[in-house]
């Protein structure tokens, strides 16, 4: 014997159905590929409108473009996300050399040192070339097994910081370190001059160059001088009429970067200071008549 029970319709039951009804309705779409708007005609302009803390914005179709997030960016996501390892630049310092690559990268970027920031610049870097300078050895293969994205390189220094005064007053004055900017670093006479650097330092037009490294904090480390150096230049032997480079050094409360910065990069080149890294902007050197043929104008 069967007993027919009859059932209340009351609105949750309403919604529940129609709520599995609009389940199923996607289900069908995504199995079959249809999509609402291969039913009919799209129009022929769509304006979408999205507003943020700067104001409104409006965008055209063509210029939304979904994708993947690019490995590099997944991995500095990540490791900061996860890490307590913070870069060894304060925020303020950070946004220095951020506000120049908003405008210049993608670009080629060299940076002296491989830290807890190199990540980060590369990131800030997509779609350029950015390469980082490193004097310890292990230290670059625990970081390459992390980071395999990375590109870094070993390099020698012969200095040492208890030299740094008697480096600059020889090489100061000598007319083969000041004027020759057109000679190629690798046959530099000046002792300051890193010769031994990879090809693709030498071969490569460095938009943006960041001096954070080697160790310069006691007497016997080899100090930033030849690293300060060789980046102006570098920056002054840019080929191009107009072209300039902008040089970061940090930690210039130290006497080494405090003084090489202002001797060899140019006081009149500072185009910014703030906390302990200095920001200069280097003409090319090329066109004799930049400042008036000195080093520094």
């Amino acid at each position: 014997m069967t007993t027919n029970l009859k059932l209340p319709i009351t609105p949750k039951l309403i919604l529940s159905g129609l709520a599995s009804l609009v389940v199923i309705t996607l289900f069908f779409i995504s199995r079959t590929g249809f999509s609402p708007s291969s039913a009919q005609p799209a129009p022929e302009k769509t304006i979408q409108i999205s507003s943020s803390s700067t104001g409104t914005k409006l965008h055209s179709p063509e210029s939304v473009h979904c994708g993947k997030i690019p490995p590099s960016l997944a991995d500095a996501l990540i490791h900061y996300a996860a890490s307590n390892v913070t870069p060894q630049q304060t925020h303020s310092e950070i946004s220095v050399t951020k506000k120049v690559l908003d405008k210049k990268s993608p670009c080629n970027f060299l940076v002296f040192g491989l830290g807890y920031d190199s990540l980060m610049w590369a990131s800030l870097n997509h779609g350029g070339r950015t390469i980082f300078l490193e004097e310890n050895e292990s230290w670059i293969r625990q970081i390459a097994e992390k980071f395999p994205s990375l590109e870094s390189y070993h390099v020698r220094y012969d200095t040492k910081v208890k030299d740094a005064a008697a480096l600059k007053t020889a090489e100061r004055d000598r007319e083969e370190c000041r004027r020759r900017v057109s000679t190629d670093l690798r046959v530099s006479k000046c002792e300051l001059a890193l010769k031994g650097l990879p090809a693709v330092v030498y071969e490569t037009e460095w938009d943006l160059i960041m001096v954070d490294a080697p160790t310069g904090y006691h007497d016997e480390a080899p100090g930033r001088m030849s690293a300060i150096y060789t980046a102006g230049m570098i920056a002054r032997n840019r080929k191009g009429d107009g072209e300039t480079t902008a040089v970061f050094v940090h930690d210039v409360d130290r006497t080494v970067e405090d003084e090489f910065s202002m001797a060899f990069l140019c006081r009149d080149y500072l185009t910014v200071q703030e906390g302990r890294l200095r920001h200069f902007t280097v003409p090319s050197h090329r066109d004799s008549n930049i400042a008036g043929g000195e080093y520094c104008p």
